[in-house]
């Protein structure tokens, strides 16, 4: 990891160094995933089997999980691994039960009732991936919250492996955490079949999950279409960014950096730290470890575009990290909660030395699909709100209206837009004073 000190560089250098790395031959990776998608919403199935051979080399029949896969699945796992899986869904369902939106009712003056209402988007799609590594515990923080909310089709597509079936331990995931159906499919073709559905797989109302650089471009391409879904947020390659003082301890910091970077080799790390003397602990204390690691090939791959940065102190590291905007912020410091009131932009934040990221990915309660690429500036992680839809409600008396009909037809009048007017003016018989 390249080593930094922040107060010897000039603004396009600090600039440069908070860049993530481009994402894969992004003109190129937008064309593909449009074409793919094109090609499931002409010819639906037919194309979803063609791209298991291209990309997965598989011969697919039926995407859907049957019972017997299901069962199969959960007979491979043993009851430690079952035991995991639900621990995390009972942590991760009492975190997020607190997070249904409550209606409300305020009359604004007397006779003007106003409700906000919520109800659950009716078809969701959930999308796990497989890539290097299957992912169980992404189908429990997608499945939990919708099972919550309530939404009464809760379908997820996952990559099949070689032999046609789709990992076990997604699939019991899946299943204990609430999804409907599971469909055997995976990458661009998955996000196109979920917006527009196939003879298979149904339209969804929204999608929602991670993936690489082809699914978060199919994601944004299916939401900007015609007759398409919306899509929970840009969710592209993972990233941590670290703070940490003299008191941090290295080998922690050096464990949870290495979390992240076995992830896949377009993940991004940061290490901000207030010495030249902890930043070269760190670096051998990364060597270290990385050298036992079964994914080390990759996480070395991510570590080449991940960076160190030394600061003067850490409100500096605060301040960078509010521009960074990282998926996941860990605090190693004496204080940390001293510092939470000053972070502004982070999808989920880790205090002390006893909040490894690791926990949060699996089962501490909190969400894992987060913002990445600088999007926590502007969005939130995912949590039951996204799943439901909000609807206001205004119920006026005759007697509201006539208290409020000389505001909203003056309004109507500034905007010249006489109909508008009429539309208050026309339900009294007799006239009001001041219209």
């Amino acid at each position: 990891m390249r080593i930094v000190s922040w107060n010897t560089i000039d603004n396009l250098e600090k600039r440069d160094i908070l860049r993530r790395p481009a994402i894969n031959s992004d003109r190129e990776v937008r064309a593909a995933a449009a074409r793919i998608i094109d090609d499931v919403k002409q010819r639906g199935d037919d194309a979803i089997r063609g791209f298991a051979r291209e990309f997965d080399k598989v011969e697919l029949g039926d995407f859907l999980v049957t019972e017997q896969e299901h069962k199969d699945a959960e007979d491979s796992l043993d009851s430690v691994q079952l035991g995991a899986i639900d621990i995390a869904i009972e942590n991760v369902r009492r975190f997020h039960l607190p997070q249904i939106p409550q209606d409300i009712t305020v009359e604004t003056q007397p006779g003007v009732h106003c409700q906000l209402i919520s109800h659950p988007i009716s078809a969701v799609g959930l999308y796990v991936p497989a890539g290097t590594a299957p992912l169980p515990s992404t189908a429990i923080m997608l499945a939990v919250p919708a099972a919550i909310a309530g939404c009464s089709t809760r379908i997820l597509c996952t990559p099949c492996r070689a032999n046609g079936l789709a990992d076990p331990a997604v699939v019991v995931a899946a299943k204990r955490a609430g999804v409907t159906q599971i469909f055997k499919v995976g990458g661009a073709q998955a996000i196109a079949a979920m917006a527009f559905g196939t003879q298979s797989i149904p339209k969804t109302d929204k999608i929602f999950g991670p993936g690489n650089a082809w699914v978060t471009a199919a994601k944004t391409q299916v939401a900007g279409r015609l007759h398409g879904t919306a899509i929970d947020m840009p969710a592209g390659p993972s990233e941590l960014l670290v703070i940490a003082d003299d008191s941090a301890n290295a080998s922690f910091v050096a464990a949870d950096l290495l979390s992240q970077a076995e992830h896949g080799r377009d993940s991004q790390v940061l290490l901000i730290c207030t010495s030249a003397k902890f930043a070269a602990t760190a670096v051998a204390t990364i060597e270290q470890q990385i050298s036992s690691l079964p994914r080390q090939e990759i996480a070395r791959a991510a570590l080449e575009h991940s960076k160190i940065i030394v600061v003067d102190d850490l409100s500096t590291g605060i301040q960078i990290s509010n521009e960074y905007a990282p998926e996941h912020l860990i605090v190693h410091c004496a204080t940390p909660r001293a510092f939470l009131g000053d972070i502004r932009n982070a999808g989920s934040i880790f205090l002390g030395p006893w909040s490894p990221e690791s926990v949060g990915d699996y089962c501490s309660g909190t969400n894992h699909v987060l913002p990445t690429y600088g999007f926590a500036k502007s969005y939130s992680g995912l949590g039951v709100a996204q799943f439901m839809r909000q609807m206001t409600v205004q119920q006026l008396t005759k007697e509201g209206l006539e208290r409020l009909a000389p505001t909203a037809i003056e309004l109507a009048q500034m905007e010249g837009l006489a109909a508008h007017a009429n539309a208050v003016r026309r339900r009294f018989q007799e006239d009001i004073p001041g219209i």
